[in-house]
């Protein structure tokens, strides 16, 4: 992309031969032969005279009516033309010092005519030197304040995001050792920002990151390269994580991607007089583009939900007081993405090409977007899959809906694999059983960045009982028979994984009402063709994947954060899973 804002040269005037001759030749005149200390173009045409052809501007005599033979070209019958085109005898094989003897015998003739013919090319070269001091650049422009359409083009800028759906884009983020580079795509429509992180700077940040104006998901790679690259159109579907709130270098960089997108224009008069001026002219992508220097319009990020474009996303609910929410699982509440006025480069339709700025904090940020490169974009499964259109169940999926339950209960059980990015810095992995005719699940859950082990949970209508099991955190299913050790009760959903188990036993027992089911798309799981339905229940939103046969492929749920958690199924006989031993009574009261 051109960034500069040096106008652009005028068009070259249309020129002859001779001109172009003139362009390429180089060097210094050659110090011997007829024409010697004049330019190329008077040489050009010099020799043209010497091998026969009509010099510019010299008539050429048609051929005479009923004249046999081919028909010829010939020049003006002169006196000068008679003697140059006269052999002179016994030439051949001379010397040169004979030759240019018989040419003073003959009165200096043909040097009259070379003269004549190198005057005149000289005061063609002395024309074509005038006319190319013309086409020199112009000086720039000075800054002016914006013109009305100026700042009504400029107003425009977010709403054109906003319908232009998606873009390339490519952010650099600080300077020199510290230096960020996110290379991928941002889709306005549905606040996702897809990109891949890389630099001198990026340390742990390098890798893969999927945002929306208030969840930042990442999938660390520290072995990648340090250039990054496009990421993968279809991303992994394993490794992601909220990252822990100690890691949010991007957050501001990706407030000021979602910000730049508005449902509807900013009013009349939002930009104040004086706060935007025009800076000269440049090129982007081959059309003209304005260098505006003004303010972000509107002042802050426009934040939606993510399943519900269009639409304001609610403060999350969370366990405890509100002081206690986790900075990265707030909305950002960034009001000014921008410190200070930014360079704009925007073309005659309101579309932004390049922005540089400063972040808060003086943080120097340049953004460059790619206007023709737009593919839809795939959220990772923890922001809920790939994009669908949600409708009405269909006759065929409401019958498997409502035979669900006794599916289940036929099939037995199923080993269970779970993942739940729950909070920042926090994504249990486990395994396990769930066997809907004990009404029971037992599942060995630990988190591959924690360093603290993993625990056994036992689910049954007595309730949930949690230990501590030391170990490898992800070392497989738990042991069996439980051991006998210091199991402790808990309420049921204490937190999103217990939620997560509860609403796969509930699905063993009733079946969901169509009336708050939808169909949110079609998917594909363990090799199988399946219906994703949405429940709304009192426990949040719960996503059954059912194949056509209707078999439960997986269990989705929303968590309190904004992920969804996954429980995957794999349906068979399971092992008896007996109750954990009951603990200790407590010891009595004095």
């Amino acid at each position: 992309m051109e960034n500069s804002s040096r106008p652009t040269s005028p068009a070259e005037p249309a020129t002859g031969p001779a001109d172009r001759t003139a362009r390429r030749t180089s060097g210094p005149a050659h110090s011997a032969g007829p024409g010697a200390g004049l330019g190329p173009v008077a040489k050009a045409v010099a020799g043209a005279a010497r091998a026969g052809v009509p010099p510019a501007g010299q008539a050429v005599v048609p051929p005479t009516a009923g004249a046999a033979g081919p028909v010829a070209t010939r020049r003006a019958d002169t006196p000068a033309a008679r003697a140059d085109a006269t052999p002179d005898p016994g030439m051949a094989g001379a010397d040169p010092a004979d030759i240019d003897a018989a040419d003073r015998a003959c009165g200096g003739r043909r040097r009259a005519v070379r003269i004549a013919l190198g005057v005149a090319a000289v005061a063609s070269a002395a024309g074509l030197t005038a006319g190319l001091l013309t086409w020199a650049p112009t000086e720039p422009e000075p800054s002016r304040p914006l013109t009305g359409a100026e700042a009504q083009r400029f107003a425009a800028v977010r709403v054109t995001n906003q319908r232009d759906v998606r873009s390339g884009l490519r952010l650099t983020l600080g300077d020199a050792s510290a230096r960020l580079d996110l290379v991928g795509w941002i889709d306005w429509s549905r606040s996702l920002a897809y990109v891949d992180v890389g630099g001198p700077g990026a340390g742990p940040d390098r890798g893969l990151v999927q945002a929306t104006p208030r969840l930042l998901l990442a999938r660390p790679d520290p072995a990648a390269v340090p250039a990054p690259a496009p990421p993968p159109l279809v991303p992994p579907a394993d490794g992601w994580r909220v990252p822990a709130p100690s890691a949010r270098a991007l957050r501001p960089a990706l407030d000021l991607l979602f910000a730049l997108a508005a449902p509807r224009p900013e009013p009349p008069g939002s930009l104040p007089e004086g706060d935007g001026r025009w800076l000269g002219r440049a090129e982007a992508g081959g059309q003209p583009v304005d260098i505006l220097q003004a303010p972000l319009p509107g002042g802050g990020a426009d934040r939606r939900d993510t399943d519900n474009p269009g639409t304001a996303t609610p403060a999350p609910t969370w366990p405890g007081p509100v002081a206690s929410l986790p900075a990265a699982a707030a909305p950002s509440g960034v009001t000014r993405p921008l410190d200070g006025p930014a360079r704009w480069w925007i073309d005659r339709d309101a579309r932004l090409h390049r922005l540089e700025g400063r972040l808060p904090g003086g943080v120097p940020v340049i953004l460059e977007l790619q206007r023709t490169n737009r593919p839809t974009l795939w959220p990772v499964p923890a922001l809920g899959g790939r994009p669908g259109l949600p409708r009405a169940l269909t006759g065929p999926e409401e019958d498997r809906l409502a035979r669900l339950p006794a599916r289940l209960r036929a099939d037995g059980g199923a080993a269970v694999t779970l993942t739940a990015p729950v909070a920042p810095g926090a994504t249990p992995h486990g395994t396990g059983w769930v066997s809907w005719t004990a009404r029971a699940a037992y599942l060995a859950v630990g988190d591959p960045a924690a360093p603290d082990g993993r625990t056994l949970r036992r689910y049954d209508p007595g309730g949930l009982w949690v230990t501590p099991s030391p170990g490898d955190p992800v070392a497989g299913p738990p042991p069996l028979p439980p051991p006998r050790a210091a199991w402790q009760w808990r309420p049921p959903a204490t937190d999103d994984v217990d939620a997560l188990l509860a609403a796969a036993l509930r699905a063993g027992e009733a079946a969901a009402s169509p009336a708050s089911a939808s169909r949110v798309r079609g998917d594909r799981a363990a090799g199988r063709t399946v219906d994703v339905v949405e429940v709304n229940t009192r426990q949040g939103r719960v996503r059954y994947w059912i194949d056509r046969d209707g078999v439960l492929r997986r269990l989705e749920l929303r968590t309190r954060l904004g992920t969804y958690a996954q429980l995957d199924l794999d349906p068979g006989r399971t092992p008896a899973l007996p109750p954990v031993a009951p603990p200790a009574p407590p010891p009595p009261t004095r």
